[in-house]
């Protein structure tokens, strides 16, 4: 065969040879190493919806006492990833959509199943309604998290409030029906139309524009004088999770949600201050010169602003 019959039948295939040696081209694209201190925050959030799926197995196997010991557990490490994130410099967009994944499993699905599982089953279709309310908040909460989390020119105390409950609380505000009849509360018919109002409330909850303490300010810097008392205060915290579980969260559940409206007076103090600055400016301006007030602080810098988990 000539050798232009040869290049014609060659461009003419269907498929042409397969060229084995890889192009050189001065413009390929190298991926960099990536560093550990990435990959810690991310490997935490992975265990915690571990966690997440190993209580939704338990709630389906009936030992309702692992399936809450697995949301607490993955409720401890959603509250470490963050940090661990920001202090080691490691956070990143992979990070964040992986950690708000995470928390829909753990803190949205899971809740709702083991809830249903343990009685609002006994209701039916009501019940079943009851935990995929619960489980779109969540989603709802967390969806509406991420789009105001870059949200410009808030003020930098914003940063010390969730607007509505946030994922993780709800998730263990929501089991309270579970921790009350583990310590002996009957579980009548009565207890669990109960149960279904109070996870819709918590649903609402979730989604509302009630203004919530954060804690993101809290734990930053701890005084000298107060390292010693911290310790001590953990560890006995702890020690207490563990020895009495149900009791610690029972309390701990309404102590939360009776703080929920000290974090709605603290917001409307902000708001006040605010309006009197803004007022203050507006009336020392001058009309033919600028006003020498400032301006409530915007949260233009990363430390500022609230950072999401990862």
């Amino acid at each position: 065969m000539a050798r232009a019959d040869r290049n014609d039948y060659i461009g003419n295939m269907v498929f042409p040879p397969f060229d084995p040696t890889p192009p050189t081209s001065p413009h390929r694209r190298r991926f960099r190493p990536i560093p550990v201190r990435v990959l810690l925050p991310n490997l935490i959030t992975l265990l915690a919806l571990c966690a997440g799926l190993t209580a939704i197995r338990m709630a389906i196997e009936g030992n309702t006492q692992l399936a809450l010991a697995a949301i607490v557990f993955a409720a401890l490490l959603d509250g470490v990833d963050g940090r661990v994130a920001r202090m080691l410099k490691g956070t990143s967009r992979f990070g964040a959509e992986l950690d708000s994944l995470a928390d829909f499993v753990n803190f949205g699905v899971a809740p709702a199943l083991i809830l249903y599982f343990w009685g609002l089953q006994e209701l039916k279709s009501a019940g079943w309604i009851a935990a995929l309310v619960f489980a779109i908040c969540a989603g709802l909460r967390l969806a509406r998290f991420n789009v105001m989390i870059d949200e410009p020119n808030q003020p930098v105390w914003s940063g010390n409030f969730f607007t509505g409950i946030p994922a993780p609380a709800g998730a263990i505000t929501v089991l309270l029906p579970i921790y009350l009849s583990l310590l002996g509360l009957p579980t009548t018919l009565v207890v669990v139309w109960m149960s279904f109002v109070y996870t819709l409330a918590i649903a609402l909850l979730m989604v509302s524009r009630l203004p919530v303490f954060s804690g993101k300010r809290v734990g930053k810097r701890v005084p000298p004088e107060m390292v010693l008392p911290v310790f001590v205060v953990v560890v006995l915290f702890f020690a207490l999770l563990i020895s009495y579980p149900w009791e610690v969260l029972t309390l701990g559940t309404f102590a939360y949600l009776g703080c929920l409206p000290l974090g709605w007076l603290s917001h409307r103090e902000y708001l006040r201050k605010d309006a009197e600055a803004a007022a203050a400016a507006m009336g020392g301006s001058q009309p033919g010169g600028e006003s020498t007030a400032q301006p409530p602080p915007t949260m233009d810098g990363d430390d500022e602003r609230p950072a999401r988990l990862n």
